[in-house]
């Protein structure tokens, strides 16, 4: 059913229910309607067109009460045909860019401190997803050694994400040449993206001019190149989560069971990874209400992200809550924090 099959008059009990029961967390009654809303018809009216909508799939009628609530169809029509998104309030913004904005360049933090603004200003679950590691370019190498018999690479990438991979290497070598190897590597490698430099490093340090000892240790480099720069991907696959307490106010969450779900599915980050990851390839918002996620611990939440784009560095940022959402204000504020991000990395 579209909403072209609704009438006005259900139009706007259908939006007057959703905003009532957003507010209040109780079902919503023909009377309670009629006093709130300039609906225009009788409680009676509002109550028949209420049974109607119920008919149709957009209301349920919990059994210890008169009042109806929304379904998942109910907050779908709402969020695409009926809400309109305003600018985010001046205040609002101003808390995001100060709680998003300062503080460390590094993609961890900034996505941290974007999790726990999310959290604040929308009263959900703020979470971040960093972007892939195979995207973001190498800034700087330095070659440190550790014993005679191993190196330390350390890889400081862009946005201030450092990585580090050891190297076994056979009998100690001279200063001189961890100097000049690191040299090389700078000069060939430096302003490369990770998968970039796995594909040509045999081509990048192939004609480079080095002592005997400096060919000797760049030939490593040739060599197990795939692997110095396939960085595992546990960090980049991890969620950045704000504070779960924020929901555990919600009277949806009173239940134990509700709460338990919750704690399942933010202890196993590589579940929210995988639905954020997916996002991230679809670029944009995205925007997902309970039954319509694939995946049991999600019936009853909502998930609200965008994707943020910085030169070839793309992730997805968030929130998770309830299905009784302000769904407005968590839109405005989602889509400006993804542009905030966009812009600090940048």
């Amino acid at each position: 059913m579209s909403l072209s099959e609704l009438s006005e008059r259900e139009r706007r009990v259908l939006e007057a229910v959703i905003r009532s029961y957003v507010e209040t967390a109780e079902p919503a009654g023909s009377r309670s309607l009629t006093r709130r809303f300039r609906l225009g018809a009788s409680p009676a009216t509002i109550r028949n067109t209420m049974a109607d909508l119920e008919e149709k799939g957009f209301l349920s009628h919990p059994h210890t009460s008169a009042g109806r609530v929304p379904t998942d169809k109910a907050y779908r029509t709402y969020v695409d045909s009926l809400m309109h998104v305003p600018e985010l309030a001046f205040a609002d913004r101003e808390r995001l860019v100060g709680g998003i904005v300062p503080g460390g360049s590094a993609i961890e933090a900034i996505l941290r401190r974007t999790a726990q603004s999310l959290g604040v200003l929308t009263q959900e679950l703020g979470m971040a997803l960093g972007p892939r590691l195979d995207a973001i370019m190498l800034q700087r190498l330095e070659v440190v050694r550790v014993s005679s018999e191993k190196l330390l690479l350390v890889l400081t990438l862009q946005g201030g994400t450092v990585r580090t991979v050891f190297i076994e290497v056979r009998g100690e070598i001279a200063d001189n040449v961890l100097t000049e190897v690191q040299l090389v590597l700078n000069e060939r490698l430096a302003g490369m993206s990770l998968h970039e430099i796995r594909q040509s490093m045999g081509m990048r340090l192939r004609d480079a001019q080095t002592s005997a000892e400096g060919g000797d240790l760049l030939n490593i480099f040739v060599q197990e190149g795939g692997t110095l720069f396939d960085l595992p991907s546990s960090g980049e696959e991890s969620v950045v989560l704000g504070q779960a307490s924020v929901l555990a106010e919600k009277p949806e969450f009173a239940s134990g069971d509700a709460m338990r779900k919750l704690i399942e599915l933010t202890d196993q980050g590589t579940q929210l990874a995988t639905l954020l990851r997916k996002r991230s390839s679809i670029g944009g918002m995205s925007i997902t209400i309970g039954a319509e996620h694939d995946n049991a611990l999600l019936g009853g939440l909502t998930v609200v992200t965008a994707e943020y784009r910085a030169g070839a560095l793309n992730g997805v940022i968030g929130v998770i809550g309830p299905t009784r959402m302000p769904y407005e204000k968590v839109i405005a504020v989602v889509r400006t924090a993804s542009q905030l991000v966009a812009d600090v990395l940048t």
